[in-house]
């Protein structure tokens, strides 16, 4: 089959990806098959032996990030449940001064997304984010825009959340190194988009009468907060820590001792990203059980298995779409077609932006986006001289590019913040794009000066 046609048929693929989940209102992993399923017979694998290929490829994800990502949500729902997270936030925010408290949220917001997803580390957030603009006589605008920068960035480039978590399974490399570049990278972003976007705020690009909805009380959020807040002890802030820390110090100090030659049983036990996330469950388990009891404790595990299989339904279906497309050889077929030269590491880093750009804007999702465009990275990264954490991290940016009206965070966020849709196109689509650019620039940068890290 000639390049042309299988590029073709790449092309019809993801258009009924985009157009099920957004004219019939598909779910996504419903959208992936489907398209897999085209992918897969008309480029002439077969009925059969596309249905298989689906089906392994479902399998091959779920056996590689299946359980870790159950515990990672389990992990973040006990910490979120139990108060841990909540008393890493006021802590992080009161240990700073007035004029640093903005980084101080920003930097909250990139902690507490590590373990816990997007939607509720912003609702966690938001009462202390309306606290402060009190006591800093400062726009919403701000400290909004502070809290979606850092909780975006973690919950995009940092495992243990979907996307950074599948990104070293399908393209090939160590978890301790998606930790480490997830960790540098997203720091540098999230702190150079909140010098950017607040002094684009400075200059009057928010307006307080249109973009605010002043039909909206968003003080009711912190009376509401605050008195909710008072009626369960919560852990210290150092034993809240401990489950967030604890897998990431595992992974961390195996990558570096292997590192070094010193492989061994232990190391290779403590880097083992299910033995990690276990640890860090267990221990938010029993801290859950301490300052919650274990009846609350059980019930908040069981809400999280709901949006574990949400978030592993859509991850399984992607590695269903990454099979089918590996087995047609569509990564030759795009360079070929394209006339990308796969030794331009720039280019291909660029390119897998533009795949998950087009994905994210399209259609909404950042899971859908980001793992769509590493799945399509895939089949072409052998033939690139940069280590595959590039490749990774550039679809990761342009996965998270343009956040509006089509994504349910946008909502979350615009409307526990109090403000109209413009307000939430100047504080959640603006910053998030910025990060991807930043994300996008230090990807570059890494790949052209430590290609092979």
């Amino acid at each position: 089959m000639s390049s042309g046609f299988l590029v073709l048929n790449l092309a019809i693929s993801i258009a009924l990806i985009i157009g099920l989940i957004l004219i019939p209102k598909l779910n996504p992993m419903v959208s992936l098959v489907i398209a897999s399923a085209y992918m897969g017979i008309s480029c002439g694998l077969g009925v059969i032996p596309t249905m298989d290929t689906i089906a392994s490829g479902f399998g091959n994800m779920m056996t590689s990030i299946g359980l870790p990502i159950g515990l990672g949500v389990l992990l973040g729902q006990l910490m979120s449940d139990s108060g841990a997270a909540q008393k890493i936030a006021t802590t992080l925010v009161h240990a700073v001064p007035k004029k640093y408290v903005l980084w101080a949220l920003a930097g909250t917001g990139f902690l507490l997304a590590i373990p816990v997803f997007f939607d509720i580390t912003f609702i966690i957030l938001i009462p202390i984010g309306i606290a402060v603009a009190k006591e800093i006589n400062k726009p919403m605008a701000y400290v909004a825009g502070s809290l979606i920068i850092g909780d975006c960035v973690a919950q995009t480039l940092v495992p243990p959340t979907p996307n950074p978590l599948a990104a070293p399974d399908i393209l090939g490399y160590g978890l301790g190194t998606q930790i480490i570049a997830g960790l540098i990278i997203g720091l540098i972003a999230t702190f150079a988009t909140l010098f950017v976007y607040t002094k684009i705020l400075d200059h009057g690009f928010f307006n307080e009468e249109k973009d605010v909805n002043h039909e909206v009380d968003v003080l009711k959020n912190l009376s509401e907060h605050e008195a909710n807040s008072k009626e369960l002890p919560s852990p210290p802030f150092i034993v809240s820590l401990i489950p967030l820390l604890l897998p990431v110090v595992f992974i961390m100090v195996s990558t570096v001792v292997a590192a070094t030659g010193s492989d061994n049983v232990i190391v290779a036990l403590l880097g083992n990203k299910i033995f990690a996330l276990l640890m860090g469950a267990l221990s938010a388990y029993l801290i859950a059980w301490k300052f919650i009891g274990f009846k609350a404790a059980e019930v908040s595990a069981s809400k999280s298995l709901g949006t574990a299989g949400v978030a592993l339904a859509i991850t399984g279906a992607g590695g269903s779409f990454g099979a089918v497309i590996a087995a047609t050889n569509i990564g030759q077929a795009l360079l070929d077609t394209l006339h990308i030269n796969p030794g331009n590491v720039i280019m291909m880093c660029l390119f897998a932006y533009f795949i998950g750009f087009i994905f994210r804007v399209a259609q909404g999702s950042g899971t859908v986006a980001g793992i769509t465009a590493m799945t399509i990275m895939a089949t072409m990264s052998a033939n690139v001289p940069v280590h595959p954490v590039y490749l990774a991290m550039a679809a990761l940016a342009g996965g998270i590019s343009i956040g509006h009206v089509n994504d349910s965070g946008f909502w979350v966020c615009t409307n526990l913040s109090g403000f109209t849709v413009t307000g939430g196109l100047k504080t959640y689509t603006l910053p998030i794009f910025i990060v991807s650019v930043f994300t996008l620039i230090c990807t570059l940068i890494g790949a052209t000066v430590f290609p092979m890290v």
